[in-house]
């Protein structure tokens, strides 16, 4: 499967993603939700990996394959881990607090600072077709923030926002880094993935027992089905996000805009689901960024 296609089918599992993270946080405390998603990831890939290292030559596909690490290797991928923890730790908590409409096409402005960062750091060069729909994408999420004064969320001095663009901030130095990972230090996508989401856990373990142990107001906690359900969307999603940047040909420029098209599952589910208002003009801001999507499909 090609890198846009792979990158396509990524940004639908998404969307469900987001769902679900919005259905597990309603009323619920931010940080053993965030853990327990991340847990049932580790406790995914933890049989391939134990797989891998006691039984290599009897595993049936090299594509989930863990392979044997340095220890540089390790310490790139529990960076890979600290990054990502941040990210989330804003994320889960700007989302928590707002609505998933607004929330999900801020976050979506990533692909702005991956762009950038890839230009002028991984010398990469889209097509001209893709920046045109590049560039269609930044102008759809820019008009989300007319919007949301609809709503009566004003970017410039909301807290939450301020949260969610933190978030994206460091969502698109990972986006590099992942490049990094897949390209120049030549870890496969399984052995990423698969090590990510172990180190990911000991990130997150401190943080869930200091809340245990009242760090800071604990708030409400309850279990629900969509906990689980956020580690395992995520793991496919990312599965196929590695898989294709893992391409020679792949554009981490034109990747990250698509798998922000997820937003288009996150504003429907906002609308039929959580009943949020005002989804006419959002309406119009995400045909633009189909329109995006598909020019940048095209130019590539």
């Amino acid at each position: 499967m090609s890198w846009i296609a792979l990158s396509i089918c990524s940004a639908l599992l998404l969307g469900l993603y987001d769902l679900a993270k919005k259905h597990a946080l309603r009323d619920n405390a931010v940080l053993p939700v965030l853990f327990f998603g991340i847990l049932t990831s580790g406790v995914t890939w933890l049989p391939f990996v134990l797989w891998s290292h006691l039984a290599p030559q009897s595993f049936p596909s090299t594509q989930f394959l863990v392979t044997p690490l340095q220890a540089h290797e390790h310490v790139l991928l529990f960076l890979k881990s600290a990054l990502v923890a941040g990210s989330w730790i804003f994320g889960y908590f700007a989302l928590k607090n707002l609505p998933l409409s607004i929330a999900g096409p801020i976050r979506a402005t990533g692909p702005l600072w991956t762009i950038l960062l890839a230009v002028f750091l991984m010398s990469e060069s889209p097509s001209p077709w893709q920046w045109v729909g590049i560039i269609i994408v930044l102008a759809a999420f820019y008009a989300f923030s007319f919007v949301g004064k609809l709503e009566g969320i004003y970017f410039s001095r909301d807290k939450w926002i301020g949260f969610m663009l933190a978030a994206t901030l460091i969502g698109a130095c990972s986006a590099i880094y992942d490049k990094f990972l897949l390209q120049s230090a030549l870890i496969g996508p399984a052995t990423v993935q698969a090590w990510f989401s172990l180190y990911l856990v000991v990130v997150m373990a401190p943080f869930y027992l200091l809340w245990l142990r009242g760090a800071w107001p604990r708030g409400h906690f309850e279990w629900r089905w969509s906990i689980p359900m956020i580690g395992l969307l995520l793991l496919s999603a990312d599965f196929l996000y590695f898989t294709a940047i893992a391409q020679e040909d792949a554009l981490i420029a034109v990747i990250s805009p698509i798998r922000r098209g997820a937003v288009v599952v996150t504003f429907l589910g906002g609308i039929f689901l959580h009943k949020e208002v005002n989804f006419k003009p959002k309406a119009i801001c995400i045909l633009f960024l189909l329109l995006g999507i598909v020019l940048m499909k095209m130019g590539s």
